[in-house]
């Protein structure tokens, strides 16, 4: 019978012939692999760059429009006839170098070479402009504004100018501010050139990487202005492309193509200079290309590394291939059998196994029933194995889906019986004691039981203990209220606080038990603050702290929601707050949330010595830690909890922010919407309470100078101050917080007042922090004005007198010049000439601004003998003086 000639031969020239195609298979699948591995690469890294060029092009046309935005609608609003504001404020640091100082410091301004105020609001308006477009941003960003007005260059930029501009000249910043310059001139003198590019340039101090837009504004009768950003290519770029590999240059190619949705499509060229590979994609809406340049050896390395593994396993089978083809190709005589090395793995691997089943915390056991023999078994199932059948076990649970009980020893076990897949004759065995699990699920059970319990034990305690502290204590307070006396307040004082304790402690009751309920309403948001004012009041005197209300809301504002717990959240963490403060001020900001009217921000800033960190734990659960304490007490530690428990309800949460030395931020965030009404009636339809009154708002402190600004123009009132008065402007309302400047009639602003406390004739003393008193006090001061001018006589009928009484200062005129009269003489009987020159400088003022020139000339000739010490003399004008201001009253 002859062999079959498709049959494999298991001769060395057949088996040689079997490498060599196998050596030749791999050679070949190791060319396609390296091949396959560089397309991958070139095509991962073509559409990298395709995506950097993407995002170039929509940074570009991005601060195309942020450039349009700065020329046309923040540099244009600041025309040269118009003045700084008053609050701007510039440092020269150098030579025609000038330091805009603001208090938002995202961003920093300088302004090169001589510039008005005009430039000054400018800068200021880009760099808000610019604070705003760059908060988020985490890497350095700069605009360079060469303004054609004055030619001065105004330099916004991120990075820290003002540090970096110490010793200017030698520093880089100078180096690039000269060159910015440079470009932006020639620019500006090209007339067919209205964008420009630069390449890439790298920050050396940052390590960063960036290009200049360039955007030049023809102004008739003016150099051009020309717009620049500096954009940095950071953060577009992938951390495993090298930031040096790049270049930008002019595209000699033509633009990308457009898809038919209208959207740029990126042609990306791939070439190949030399050892270097070249990756280029264009910039859409640009005359750019970006360029990535890459050696070789980068490329192989990358490639390698990503294809090692099959790599190597290709080279492994090469290695066998030719080892195989060179064995057969010169075999010899078949070697002797070796022993078989996996005997002794198998032993190991068998008792791993019997040392696995025997820890088996369930009984198992594997049973073939054919040769009635047990493989496997652990000590479990060996004691209970003589007391099973395991024959009549296999049919029982066979009939009940594998699963039966058996009891042994009054003991219940549960067994599941399976089939196994190895051996299908064997049958494997689990062995649970029910028993056991029983009895561990009802001690479960009866924990649960038990915690439940004392959950409800504590709740129950909590209430109860709540209710007989507080009838006592109330008690308390009406028997020691009828007595009046110091020693009988401060009782009054602890009895309250104790009051208040028992009623936090039954409010921490009924949010723990899930039964408090939120009660509703529509109220002002203004009458809220102003009882939160009144009730601190008194701790806040008693410490000497300045109390800071800022509402930034309407003054009708009304919302919707709970108004008790708002009251007692913002009383609780103020009265907190009183007590972490030794020195300084508390602060409370009221705002909505930016992007969100129905939610409130309210700030509780203080200038305490801070809190500590355990101390802000108590915020999740009460009386964790110790709290902050002073010479009347110590804080309530239910204080964090309750406001967190409680804003929580309301739809908003408590954070807290301490810094040690510099005081404690408390921000309240709740959801409280704004209460619609049935009809809004527009804003300008009624006449509001101040409507035509001007005011002179003379207060030192910032702060609360804003504070009473916004008060009186939300009621209709024009305030202006004594820099903004004109010299013959009148005012109707006269305000301030220097108790020597309130010489007539007006209103003395204080925080520790309780109300309105009237002074004398036309003078009170009033709480600026509480809306109403505001309101009553000069409700008050102007309707005592109005009967002042009704009762008052008319003026003689000669020139001055009529004059004195047209310029609308005859009633200041009245109270302030015969005392100044008086002090003259009081101060020339005691040779105090001192005084007697600053008494004799303020009347000559008077009289300038008044116009009354004999009075203005007496005043100089007075101040002449008075530098002289001529006291005779001075006696003589003082005394015509006298009669000038008799004849004129």
């Amino acid at each position: 019978m002859s062999p079959n000639p498709n049959k494999f031969s298991l001769m060395p020239g057949s088996i040689t012939r079997f490498f060599l195609l196998l050596i030749v298979v791999l050679l070949v699948t190791m060319g396609v692999m390296v091949q396959s591995g560089i397309n991958a690469w070139l095509k991962v890294k073509s559409y990298q760059i395709a995506d950097i060029t993407q995002a170039l092009h929509k940074r570009v046309d991005t601060y195309r429009y942020a450039t349009w935005q700065i020329y046309d609608n923040i540099a244009a609003t600041a025309s040269p006839g118009m003045g700084a504001s008053s609050d701007l404020q510039e440092t020269r640091l150098r030579q025609d170098v000038y330091y805009l100082e603001k208090p938002r410091r995202k961003t920093e301004a300088l302004i090169f070479g001589s510039h008005d105020s005009a430039t000054l609001e400018m800068t200021q308006r880009i760099s808000s402009y610019l604070d705003t477009l760059w908060g988020a941003e985490n890497i350095p960003w700069s605009l360079y504004y060469l303004n054609g007005q004055d030619n001065s260059t105004i330099l916004v930029s991120t990075l820290p100018l003002k540090d970096l501009s110490a010793g200017f000249k030698e520093s880089s910043v100078a180096n690039i501010v000269d060159a910015r310059r440079a470009e932006m001139l020639q620019q500006a003198n090209a007339l067919d050139e209205r964008e420009s590019f630069s390449p890439l340039r790298r920050l050396s101090w940052q390590n960063g990487y960036y290009f200049t837009l360039r955007t030049t504004f023809n102004q008739p009768g003016h150099l051009a202005t020309v717009v620049a950003f500096d954009m940095p290519i950071n953060d577009l770029v992938p951390h495993d492309m090298a930031l040096e590999s790049f270049r930008l240059q002019s595209e000699d190619m033509p633009q990308s193509a457009t898809g038919a949705d209208g959207t740029p499509q990126e042609r990306v060229h791939v070439f190949f200079n030399g050892t270097r590979i070249e990756i280029r994609a264009p910039v859409g809406s640009t005359p750019l290309q970006l360029v990535w340049q890459v050696p070789f050896g980068a490329m192989t390395a990358d490639t390698l590394q990503n294809i090692l593994l099959p790599l190597l396993l290709n080279i492994g089978l090469l290695a066998l291939a030719l080892f195989g083809y060179s064995t057969f190709r010169h075999a010899g005589a078949p070697r002797a059998a070796e022993p078989n090395p996996a005997s002794k793995e198998l032993q190991k691997l068998r008792a791993l196994n019997e040392e696995i089943v025997s820890l088996l915390p369930l009984g198992l056991l594997v049973h073939d029933p054919s040769s009635q023999r047990t493989l496997i078994s652990n000590p479990i199932a060996d004691h209970l194995l003589p007391h099973l059948n395991l024959q009549n076990i296999a049919s029982m649970a066979e009939q009940h889906q594998g699963v039966i009980q058996a009891t042994v020893d009054n003991e219940v076990y549960e067994i599941r019986q399976f089939s196994s897949q190895i051996l299908p004759r064997a049958q494997i065995f689990v062995i649970r004691d029910q028993d056991r699990e029983i009895l561990v699920n009802k001690k479960l059970r009866q924990a649960q039981k038990l915690y439940e319990k004392n959950q409800q034990g504590r709740a129950a305690f909590m209430q109860h203990i709540g209710a007989a502290l507080k009838e006592p204590v109330q008690r308390l307070v009406e028997r020691i209220s009828i007595h009046s006396d110091d020693t009988h307040h401060a009782l009054i004082n602890e009895a309250q606080n104790i009051v208040r304790l028992v009623e936090e402690i039954q409010l921490l009751n009924a949010l723990e038990s899930d039964t408090w309920k939120s009660h509703s309403e529509r109220f002002a948001l203004q009458s809220l603050i102003d009882d939160v004012a009144t009730d601190v009041l008194p701790v806040t005197r008693r410490k000497g702290l300045q109390l800071l209300i800022n509402n930034g809301l309407a003054p009708d504002d009304e919302r919707y929601g709970d108004r008790e717990a708002l009251y007692r959240i913002v009383l609780m963490i103020i009265q907190y707050s009183v007590i972490s403060t030794q020195i300084g001020k508390i602060t409370l900001d009221i705002s909505a949330e930016e992007g969100a009217a129905d939610r409130l921000l309210l700030r509780v800033i203080d200038t305490g010595n801070g809190i500590s960190s355990s101390e802000i734990d108590n915020v999740h659960f009460p009386f964790l830690n110790a709290t902050s304490q002073d010479d009347s007490g110590r804080a309530n530690g239910l204080t964090f909890w309750l406001c967190d428990r409680l804003a929580r309800r309301m739809g908003g949460h408590l954070n807290i922010k301490s810094h040690q030395e510099l005081g404690t931020r408390y921000s309240l965030h709740i959801r409280m919407p704004v209460a619609q009404d049935t009809h809004i009636e527009e804003p300008d339809s009624h006449e509001r309470l101040l409507e035509d009154v001007v005011a002179m708002v003379d207060i030192t402190s910032s702060e609360v100078r804003q504070i009473v600004t916004r008060q009186l123009e939300n009621w209709g009132a024009s305030c202006i101050t004594p820099d903004e008065r004109a010299m013959s402007q009148a005012f109707d309302l006269f305000l301030t917080d220097n108790p020597s400047n309130l010489t007539a009639s007006g209103l003395l602003l204080s925080d520790d007042e309780q109300g309105v406390r009237k002074l004398g004739p036309g003078q009170y003393r009033v709480n600026f922090n509480i809306s109403y008193a505001m309101q009553e006090a000069v409700l008050q001061l102007i309707e005592e004005q109005l009967a002042q001018e009704t009762v008052a006589e008319a003026p003689p009928a000669n020139g001055e007198s009529v004059q004195l009484h047209a310029s609308g200062y005859y009633a200041l005129f009245v109270d302030t010049v015969p005392v100044d009269v008086e002090k003259l003489y009081t101060e020339s009987a005691t040779n105090d000439f001192a005084s007697l020159a600053q008494t004799a400088h303020r009347l000559k003022g008077v009289f300038a601004m008044l116009n009354l020139i004999p009075g203005k000339q007496l005043c100089e000739t007075l101040e002449h003998h008075i530098r002289e010490k001529d006291a005779s003399f001075v006696e003589k004008y003082i005394s015509r003086i006298d009669d000038y201001v008799q004849k004129l009253l």
